[in-house]
């Protein structure tokens, strides 16, 4: 332990923290990985409250092992989130980087999405400054990591709403449309649809058509199902919205009593999940020693169940692909 402290670079004697983006559950159980790391090895931490904004206002306070206490189980952030349209700006970043060197920070730990992670690139490549990204978003849609912050705890909030909602449906035969987030792909919806034994599920990827899912709705009420449960991703495009989908099978389906659940901002809530907590200690470790043995501009991920550096431009322009054995195990699932 006293070696791994001694071959840390010494250079870095103060280290920034910042949650971005969208928030999501196990970014207090990183802010909280970060600060103790930083603490272990004698390095100072300060917290920037409400993201790239707080940067450019030097809205900062010193973090102690102490000040983390209690909220690896707590959902959201408590250095608060926000979306700054000045720090795109040339002269917003120049506010940030006075305020950043004022304060004696070295370097910079940005807990968000690729927005964010796009952001702490430009900063390093505009001032040199060193940055290390965690990846916090519960869509899983950041490249170079199998796993991101938040994302098996929206899974489990997500089929929990669903096992709720099949009660309802079962009692009155009725074909439920619920909506899941995931705008631009369809992880939540693919592996909470799975696990919640949805009959059909609609994601970006692929592309099922209105006929198509009226005609495997069909058959699955002639195969003895009085109940169906249908997970939408957001931005699904078989219809224009989960509401047309719906005022479409109701057309072509009479027989069905249709209803929609948008579960919407609930997904984002709640008490991180075991993984996440564990995926966020280990990735807050990472992160900071990372920075300490002289890296920058990479994003800390998991893969094979092993923490590795991803470089943050890889993580920003590349694009995750949909699981195609789930996508496989879904289609047996409907039977």
């Amino acid at each position: 332990m006293d070696y791994m402290k001694n071959a840390m670079n010494q250079t870095i004697k103060k280290i920034g923290v910042m949650t971005s983006g969208g928030d999501s559950p196990g970014m207090n159980a990183a802010l909280r990985s970060v600060v103790r790391t930083c603490a272990f090895h004698g390095v100072e931490c300060l917290g920037i409250y409400r993201g790239y904004q707080g940067l450019i206002e030097g809205d900062f306070k010193e973090m102690t092992a102490r000040s983390v206490n209690n909220i690896i189980n707590k959902g959201g952030t408590i250095l608060k989130s926000a979306r700054s349209q000045e720090f795109r700006t040339v002269e917003g970043r120049k506010k940030a980087y006075e305020h950043v060197k004022a304060s004696g920070m070295d370097a910079l730990v940005v807990i968000g999405g690729d927005g964010s992670f796009t952001g702490g690139m430009v900063f390093n490549e505009e001032f040199n400054f060193p940055v290390m990204g965690i990846p916090g978003t519960i869509d899983n849609d950041i490249y170079g990591t199998s796993s991101t912050l938040g994302f098996d705890t929206a899974l489990n909030t997500v089929v929990e709403c669903i096992d709720k909602i099949r009660d309802t449906a079962s009692s009155h035969n009725r074909l439920f449309f619920v909506e899941v987030m995931g705008r631009d792909v369809g992880h939540i919806a693919l592996n909470a649809g799975v696990g919640a034994g949805a009959e059909e599920i609609l994601i970006p990827e692929e592309d099922m058509g209105k006929d198509r899912l009226v005609e495997s709705l069909k058959r699955s009420r002639e195969s003895g199902k009085s109940s169906s449960i249908v997970v939408v991703a957001e931005g699904d495009k078989t219809g224009d919205n989960v509401f047309e989908l719906k005022d479409y099978v109701e057309k072509n389906m009479p027989e069905y009593e249709v209803r929609v659940s948008v579960l919407g901002h609930m997904q984002r809530g709640g008490s991180p999940s075991c993984w996440d907590r564990v995926l966020a200690s280990r990735m807050g470790v990472k992160a900071v020693e990372s920075l300490l043995e002289g890296k920058t501009n990479y994003m800390v991920g998991i893969n094979n169940n092993k923490i590795e550096l991803c470089p943050l431009d890889m993580a920003v322009k590349g694009k995750t692909e949909i699981d195609t054995e789930l996508l496989r195990v879904s289609d047996i699932m409907t039977v």
